[in-house]
């Protein structure tokens, strides 16, 4: 059974809400052309309100090139007609709630795609260069880039524009952009098609002869993703906007992408080690930005959840002060090594850095930028480091998902809300891509080392019996063989899945109250909390021998049977009445 409807006045719905993350194009393919759609999901809603979560967060689903899985966006305001029509997503956002399921959206400031109508004019020598980093560049003929930065895909994180045969004052343009005229960028405004088949992410970045002006454009990301420039006033009017679009179209809320990055030192100076401030992470501006956003999120009772990655957690707070973000991504939790000590400092650490500004905590395992959780866990080193991700790194799939079962039961038991991401309640492992199908910019740009983010993206499996695992047609990732052992028809019958465990765990959630979070005595390397106001407790062992558990009156769930002494073993998570 699900959750029931949640009441339309719980305004607080955010601070303990069980949110399922859908990366569209892998869910469910509604037409059966081998990408998932809008028409997947609306079938699948369903099995999502069985599951019982509280809303879906999308990552984007707008008109896009699809060189970053969609992170490069060229409209805001339209559906990518591979995954539909904006009616297809309207009627989603209806048939969702209809089910007391809210839907957050995914908006990336940072960046656009190189296919954006105010991109293809700056390049065509448009005032909209101002929306831009253009820069000359360093060297006798501008050849070297304008400073040091490194794209965080790998490589420079500047590149040269193909010629044009525009060669704008190097003074910038003359004349204010007129925000006004570059809203609403509609499909037919680009210039030229976008191909939603042609989605093979260039191994070179744009081609085509360097503009002989020497001038260069900032791309934190991939050569396809140039950065905005937050400085201009345009730049933020067009995203408040945007905003306001999708809160008036039903939208519960906003993910924030990089969500630390879109404000840029204006000198743009070289990096140096331990530069205060940094040149473009976490820059002070960012406040007064995210202030005016909340002030339009207010305006339709909207909330945010932001992707900031900042190791200082006083830093970290700020964003979540109450004029600013709702809530922020704990990357400090998800990336943590299956460790006792270890994930007892991370919750630690991250109730108390939110406790100051009255922010919940969030909690999440993987989501669809990191290795799955099952694969992870069942490695040697159990936590995650872009830095560290290799091809070959062995795993022991049996041992992950007793570890992935134990920890799905912590933290669907902390204070705040949880995130799971698609696939995550199958217990999916990461999937190995073949090197001729890798279409994340990751692999490329890192000289093909880096195995890409692409083995957690692989379509789901639905039906076991059902070609392709019941995904629809020919995936636009192949499934490994096997996957339909995962598929959730046979693991819907099985009281013992992955999926029955993560159903169970959110019906039985509100068991633990809102009370103030407390730890229970235990001996080393055992984790037990309770919550005061609540009548449960949650014991995990991540030691080799079995643990004793607490006073309790009764079980009510666990990620695998006690041994025969009513002991629980090692690798295993219970929940118990107190």
């Amino acid at each position: 059974m699900g959750q029931p409807t949640p009441a339309r006045n719980d305004d607080d719905w955010w601070r303990s809400a069980v949110i399922y993350q859908v990366y569209v194009r892998s869910f469910a393919d509604g037409d059966g052309d081998g990408t998932g759609d809008l028409a997947g999901v609306r079938a699948k809603l369903p099995y999502l309100a069985e599951l019982g979560v509280d809303a879906l967060w999308f990552t984007p689903w707008y008109l896009s090139p699809m060189k970053d899985g969609g992170y490069d966006v060229a409209d805001y305001r339209a559906i990518d007609p591979a995954f539909g029509t904006l009616a297809e997503a309207e009627k989603l956002i209806t048939e969702a709630w209809g089910l007391g399921i809210r839907t957050i959206v995914d908006i990336v400031p940072n960046h656009v795609s190189d296919q954006h109508p105010w991109f293809r004019a700056a390049l065509a020598g448009g005032p909209e260069r101002e929306l831009f980093h253009f820069r000359r560049g360093r060297g006798e003929r501008g050849e070297l880039p304008p400073n040091d930065w490194r794209s965080e895909f790998g490589g420079p994180a500047w590149t040269r524009p193909p010629v044009s045969h525009h060669h704008p004052s190097k003074e910038g343009p003359t004349g204010p952009v007129d925000p006004v005229s570059h809203h609403h960028p509609s499909k037919e405004s680009l210039t030229g098609p976008v191909d939603p088949v042609s989605r093979h992410p260039s191994k070179e970045g744009p081609v085509g002869p360097t503009d002989s002006d020497g001038d260069w454009y900032l791309h934190l990301f991939a050569p396809e993703q140039p950065d905005l420039n937050w400085a201009h006033p345009a730049v933020r009017e067009e995203h408040e906007d945007i905003l306001r679009f999708w809160f008036e179209r039903g939208v519960a809320g906003v993910r924030i992408d990089s969500a630390a990055l879109p404000a840029k030192d204006p000198q743009l100076p070289d990096f140096t080690e331990g530069l205060d401030p940094h040149p473009y992470v976490d820059r002070d501006e960012l406040h007064d930005i995210y202030r005016g956003w909340r002030a339009v999120a207010d305006e339709y009772g909207a909330v945010f959840v932001g992707e900031v990655w900042l190791p200082d957690t006083e830093r970290f707070a700020r964003y979540l002060r109450p004029d600013e973000l709702h809530t922020a991504f704990n990357f400090s939790f998800m990336t943590c090594p299956w460790d006792a000590g270890r994930l007892r400092t991370s919750i630690d650490e991250t109730l108390a850095e939110h406790a100051p500004v009255g922010a919940p905590a969030t909690w999440v395992l993987c989501n669809h930028d990191v290795t799955r959780t099952v694969t992870r866990y069942g490695r040697s080193d159990t936590g995650f480091d872009f830095a560290t991700k290799a091809f070959g790194t062995p795993t022991d799939l049996s041992l992950g998902t007793r570890r992935a079962r134990a920890a799905a039961l912590l933290s669907l038991a902390l204070p705040g809300a949880v995130y799971v991401y698609q696939g995550e309640e199958l217990g999916l492992p990461e999937a190995d891509i073949p090197l001729d199908r890798v279409e994340d910019p990751m692999h490329a740009r890192s000289g093909g080392t880096d195995p890409g983010r692409d083995g957690c993206r692989v379509p789901l499996p639905w039906t076991a019996d059902a070609p392709h695992a019941g995904f629809g047609g020919e995936p636009w990732l192949p499934q490994p063989a096997g996957w339909a052992s995962y598929a959730a028809d046979r693991q819907a019958r099985d009281p013992g899945s992955m999926l029955a465990l993560y159903r169970e765990a959110i019906r039985l959630r509100p068991a633990f109250g809102d009370g103030p979070f407390t730890w229970l005595p235990t001996t080393e390397g055992v984790l037990a909390f309770t919550r005061a106001d609540g009548g449960a407790i949650c014991v995990v062992n991540l030691v080799d021998a079995p643990a004793a558990l607490p006073a309790h009156t009764g079980l009510l769930l666990g990620s695998g049977p006690l041994d025969p002494e009513g002991r629980l073993p090692k690798d295993t998570a219970v929940w118990l009445r107190a």
